[in-house]
Parts: C-alpha cells; structure tokens; sequence
C-alpha cells in the first residue's frame, strides 16, 4: 500500500529513513500536544507550586501566555537567555 508523500521527498529513501521520520513526526506532536496542554492549565489559574528561581519568584507572580515575555510583569531578559 505505501505512505503517503505527496512531494515526493523520499523517493530515495529506504525504510529505515522512514522509519526514523516517522517516529520524530510522533515525538514532535506529543511534545505539541504537552505544550497545548501546558497552556490551558496555566490559563486556568493551576501553577506549580515553590520558587522559578533563587531570587524567591514564584511561578505565579508572572502571567500567563506571551504577556510572560513581553508586558509590564515579564520575566527578565537573563531568564529568557
């Protein structure tokens, strides 16, 4: 029966090519899925409990989605490195 690959990209390929796409196209979209998740739970007000650093900053003293990264609360620059 075959697989599917419409542009032809593994014309040349053998079945161990295939094998390894395969598996890191199911990895990428489990980590997806995880980081999907992550999202709607912290969107929902659950945060980890304790400190995200030494500095005695708790997961929930920043918020939530891309204002974390841009906005007046944000993580700090030496974070994000």
């Amino acid at each position: 029966l075959g697989f599917f690959d419409p542009l032809g990209m593994l014309d040349d390929a053998d079945q161990d090519r295939f094998d390894r796409l395969r598996y890191v196209e199911i990895k990428h979209g489990r980590i997806a899925q995880l980081a999907f998740l992550g999202q709607i739970v912290t969107r929902a007000g659950i945060h980890l409990d304790g400190n995200i650093d030494y500095a005695g900053h708790s997961f929930d003293s920043y918020p939530n989605g891309l204002a974390a990264i841009n906005g007046p609360d944000a993580i700090s620059g030496e974070g994000l490195g």
